[in-house]
């Protein structure tokens, strides 16, 4: 198994893209057990993408492309702007409103800060923001997609480590909200010493009640996911495609829904969801030589043996998962890490659905710092700033965002507050 590691590394480190990296790396562990056959490897990727469980991913992907298409967006903005627009920093303010509302449809870090970063880029320019503080801005606010029902991180967690999905959608929502709250602080402290005005008067009544009704559906999206999953409505695998229906009645309903607009989605869908198949088939196969060498069990073992404190153990495993995000993808750490931590979790006796959000949380972190920031990159190429400006404008909210998980980490009740209410503890 250490020669597959080290294959993986060196893989890596020679640039060759990860999902083909993680796949040789596992199939060098069958070359050199004699006892497997060389037929297995395809087994195994053929059997994980058939997992019933997994059935959500791809049917949130669409759904959440399809929403995207059909003028969910722009009415969620123009919401987001109606109720921060007279605060100081408003379009900021405004942009991390949407990033919340935007994770109840999107479900994606890297696809929330794309496009906002398309939609408020070149308004925010208008304005005076710095094209490095807009990219920091629409990087982080992309992050509570992670937080929000259906994030895909917390599916792909759910669905490989046998944790309730619906529980986590709810343990989300309550970071989701912390983490919004804190960026909107960072940005009325940064707007005050920047001297950012506010842009629009106070909204009334009416105006807000009129912005709410354009965008009623799209904020009432990830409730009725958690109702459904609550009420037993739908089991996770069916929810998504249930999702399906509902963005194609919002679109019929705003009178946006056209065969271009379905095929663009449809389109977006088959690479997102291609992507995220192919990294789980070839974890599957290294994921078998971890199970074969009893990797699981041996993490569990020292933890317990050489950290006998639950909390010392989760922060030492929250630590470690900071450091691998800045080299791994999100998505690849979840899917290769999530068979070997939720054993450990569960003998050191760590809420599931609390390690889960957690983990997922931290493990997004890297989306945004170098050198593999995906959601870094994307938005840094969408503004057209350097890293260098990006990294500058970023710390505070760095900062901000490693003191929601800090207090997470401190405050279980951050997460498990919701599911226990609404499903009567965590698992």
């Amino acid at each position: 198994m250490l020669l597959s590691f080290a294959v993986f590394l060196l893989l890596l480190l020679l640039g060759m893209p990860v999902v083909f990296a993680i796949g040789i790396g596992g199939l060098v562990f069958f070359l050199t057990q004699p006892g497997l056959q060389l037929t297995m490897p395809v087994q195994l990727a053929l059997a994980e993408t058939q997992n019933f469980s997994l059935l959500a991913i791809p049917t949130f992907i669409l759904a959440s492309n399809l929403m995207n298409e059909l003028g969910v967006t722009r009415r969620l903005l123009r919401f987001a702007h109606v109720v921060t627009g007279f605060m100081r920093g408003g379009l900021a303010q405004a942009s991390v409103l949407l990033g919340f509302l935007m994770g109840g449809v999107l479900g994606s870090a890297i696809a929330d800060a794309t496009m906002q970063a398309r939609l408020l880029g070149p308004e925010m320019v208008r304005r005076g923001y710095s094209r490095g503080f807009i990219a920091a801005l629409q990087g982080f606010s992309g992050l509570l997609a992670v937080a929000i029902p259906p994030s895909i991180g917390l599916i792909l967690y759910g669905s490989i480590g046998q944790v309730s999905i619906g529980q986590l959608f709810a343990g989300g929502i309550g970071v989701g909200v912390l983490l919004a709250a804190v960026y909107m602080l960072t940005v009325a402290l940064l707007a005050r010493s920047r001297g950012y005005l506010p842009e629009t008067a106070p909204p009334t009544a009416k105006e807000v009640g009129a912005a709410l009704r354009e965008g009623f559906f799209a904020v009432l999206f990830p409730f009725l996911l958690l109702a459904a999953l609550r009420f037993g409505v739908f089991v996770p695998s069916e929810v998504g495609a249930a999702a399906v229906v509902y963005a194609l009645l919002v679109g019929l309903i705003y009178r946006e829904l056209s065969l271009e607009r379905v095929n663009r989605a449809l389109a977006h869908s088959v690479r997102d969801v291609g992507m995220v198949a192919l990294l789980i088939a070839m974890a599957a196969v290294l994921g078998y030589g971890m199970k074969w060498e009893m990797f699981p069990q041996q993490v569990s073992a020292f933890l317990l043996e050489a950290v006998q404190n639950p909390q010392v153990a989760l922060l030492l495993i929250l630590l470690a998962l900071l450091v691998l995000g800045t080299v791994l993808d999100s998505t690849v750490m979840i899917i290769l890490l999530t068979p070997i931590l939720v054993p450990a979790a569960k003998a050191l006796g760590i809420d599931l659905v609390y390690f889960g959000v957690l983990m997922v949380m931290t493990c997004a972190v890297g989306l945004l710092t170098p050198p593999v920031g995906l959601s870094m990159y994307s938005v840094c190429s969408v503004m057209g700033c350097g890293i260098g400006e990006y990294v500058r404008e970023g710390w505070p909210f760095l900062a901000a965002t490693l003191l929601v998980l800090l207090l997470v980490y401190l405050f279980p009740g951050v997460v498990l507050f919701l599911p226990r209410l609404l499903f009567g503890g965590g698992v």
